[in-house]
């Protein structure tokens, strides 16, 4: 998913002492960072795809995305799998947060219930709504992306890529276009990001 590509231009870049402070393994540079991370995530991905998870009821509900979060990101963040409590800009007040994923999760089962977005799109949109309230220190985007990838899986629907297919899906610029139509996303038209998440 060239999406996760890192944050840093360079790899050799330094830990900033406040992500310092909340990791949990001891690492140096935003490259070891970004390889525990990948290999953490992706076995998360792998459980999460599994036919046993995929049948479970509660997929939509609180206490699985924040064992989702806590799966992908234990052992490397402190406070994975629990929501911020530290003030985010862009994000929602950290004492709103639990309130506001509860709603957009039932948002969500709704659109699917009752057909009001195609599953790609309701996916696509429950994936933004998350990553607007910011609810986690780490792996926000991450995190929803994988959330709105088992959302498609449960329907059986052609899973998204994430920009994987773009002409222009290099590391560094699939992450420009995914940040350009998260932007786009913002601003009320879904479309970039809809397509973004299935080109």
């Amino acid at each position: 998913m060239p999406v996760e590509a890192s944050n840093a231009a360079d790899g050799n870049a330094a830990i900033t002492p406040g992500e310092q402070a909340r990791l949990l393994p001891s690492l140096s540079t935003r490259a070891q960072l970004d390889e525990v991370e990948r290999l953490k995530t992706n076995a998360a991905r792998v459980w999460a795809m599994r036919a046993a998870v995929l049948q479970r009821g509660d997929l939509l509900c609180e206490a699985f995305i924040l064992e989702l979060h806590r799966r992908m990101f234990g052992g490397i963040w402190r406070g994975a799998g629990r929501y911020r409590e530290a003030e985010r800009n862009p994000g929602w007040e950290a004492n709103r947060i639990a309130e506001g994923v509860r709603m957009f999760l039932d948002d969500a089962e709704g659109w699917i219930r009752f057909s009001t977005y195609p599953v790609h799109e309701a996916a696509v949109r429950l994936h933004h709504r998350l990553v607007s309230i910011r609810p986690w220190a780490n792996g926000n985007g991450r995190h929803a992306r994988l959330l709105a990838d088992i959302v498609v899986a449960t329907h059986g629907e052609e899973a998204l890529t994430w920009g994987s297919r773009s002409p222009s899906a290099g590391r560094g610029s699939a992450r420009s276009l995914y940040i350009e139509a998260i932007g786009s996303a913002d601003a009320g038209e879904i479309a970039p990001l809809l397509g973004f998440a299935r080109g």
